[in-house]
């Protein structure tokens, strides 16, 4: 009876190490999992960056191509959805859609003739989405 005791105290034993380090894997894995959101937020909020850059020398440009400011404002447009959707965060949601309205809103300013608009909203909207991917 005294080895049979042992036997289940053993495999209780070795039971709950197996438990314990699946737990351990498994938070891990999901450390991991939200390390490479995070990567992936920078990565896009800096190539998001880079397309505002360009946006800017599209509207200084704008006399000579004006297809460069659709081709930015496309870009821009391109990488908020990459980030929409690895991501569940508020805050970098609301700095996506927050972005998103303003490259909307100066898509129609070209639409409606305008080819220098004001790109300063949108220039704040991608800082606050890299301030906001950086915290």
């Amino acid at each position: 009876m005294a080895a049979s005791r042992g036997r289940r105290s053993r495999r209780t034993v070795i039971t709950l190490a197996a438990l314990a380090a699946l737990g351990l894997t498994t938070g891990l894995a999901t450390g991991c999992d939200a390390v490479d959101k995070a990567i992936d937020c920078v990565q896009t909020a800096d190539t998001i960056a880079d397309s505002v850059t360009a946006l800017q020398q599209a509207v200084e440009n704008a006399g000579s191509d004006p297809t460069q400011l659709d081709q930015s404002l496309a870009s821009i447009d391109k990488n908020l959805d990459k980030i929409g959707d690895r991501t569940d965060n508020v805050d970098v949601n609301k700095a996506v859609d927050d972005l998103g309205k303003a490259v909307d809103n100066v898509r129609t300013a070209v639409k409606n003739g305008d080819n220098t608009p004001d790109v300063t909203p949108v220039t704040d909207a991608a800082g606050e989405l890299t301030k906001v991917c950086t915290s």
